[in-house]
């Protein structure tokens, strides 16, 4: 199996070409290629394969021709990827495999399709709309943070610190606890503080993630959407710039004035290789 490693701000995916969807990923196969230490070392999976010839990717075929299937590194299912889906549409175009039209490079996910741009180092995709839509909490060992529960396509949980508390001092070697009744397929849980302001944006934050499936990583897209729009609400802002500072880097999420959630940050793909079993 010939594959691709790339990453967005340090979240980093083993990429696998499968256009007519013949490779059989089980979810053991997965988790071995994102071992860090008996595999190649991930966060997850993207596995290119056409819409049409996926099963949960068939009904978006008249829109994209590509579909994302994406597989956390414990071998689960995920519904959408914001560093990933930049990291595929990178991977796309850069194997010749599509080309971007005027609107942009279309992508169906399990979320539905999105629209990535390239410009540059950077990529700028065309996200879900997030919903905020219900108050929760979030627990750190003998720590309890309140949060808002953010539908992305996936479901997120964005806790603020309190006043004083830093991000380094969370211990997200476990899972944190959360309410199971509301997150019952799991949940991405982001925990925030406030940044000082960035010049062309309206708000800066930063943060750390645990992500459902693959614990703690360097970044999460989707869980930046999450922030932002957490973000904009909580300042009253009904369109706006953030910039959401993650360990591996910066991200930024945008809300303009037609109503669309925009999601950017770099895409790298950083070698080629085959696994020799």
């Amino acid at each position: 199996m010939k594959f691709t490693k790339g990453h967005g701000a340090g979240n980093d995916f083993v990429i696998v070409s499968d256009p007519d969807g013949a490779l059989l990923l089980t979810p053991e196969r997965v988790a071995q290629l994102c071992h860090r230490r008996f595999g190649i070392g991930a966060d997850g999976v993207l596995r290119v394969v056409r819409a049409a010839k996926d099963p949960d990717g068939a009904g978006f075929a008249t829109e994209a021709e590509w579909f994302m299937d994406y597989r956390n590194s414990d071998g689960s299912i995920a519904e959408m990827c914001g560093n990933g889906v930049r990291v595929f549409a990178r991977y796309l175009v850069s194997r010749g495999l599509a080309t971007p039209g005027p609107a942009g490079l279309p992508i169906a996910t399990r979320a539905g399709v999105v629209v990535a741009l390239l410009e540059g180092d950077e990529i700028r995709v065309h996200m879900p709309t997030p919903r905020v839509y219900a108050a929760s909490t979030a627990t750190v060992g003998p720590l309890t943070f309140p949060g808002v529960a953010v539908d992305c396509g996936n479901p997120h949980l964005v806790c603020t610190l309190h006043d004083g508390l830093r991000l380094p001092s969370l211990d997200l070697s476990v899972p944190p606890g959360f309410d199971p009744a509301l997150f019952t397929s799991g949940v991405n849980v982001e925990f925030v503080v406030p940044a000082e302001p960035v010049e062309g944006t309206d708000l800066h934050v930063a943060m750390r993630v645990y992500e459902r499936g693959s614990g703690e990583t360097l970044a999460c897209g989707s869980g930046a959407l999450a922030v932002g729009a957490s973000a904009l609400r909580d300042a009253g802002l009904t369109t706006g710039v953030v910039a959401v500072d993650l360990p591996g880097g910066r991200l930024t999420v945008t809300h303009d004035e037609a109503g669309r959630w925009w999601l950017a940050g770099p895409a790298v793909l950083v070698a080629n290789g085959e696994l020799l079993d």
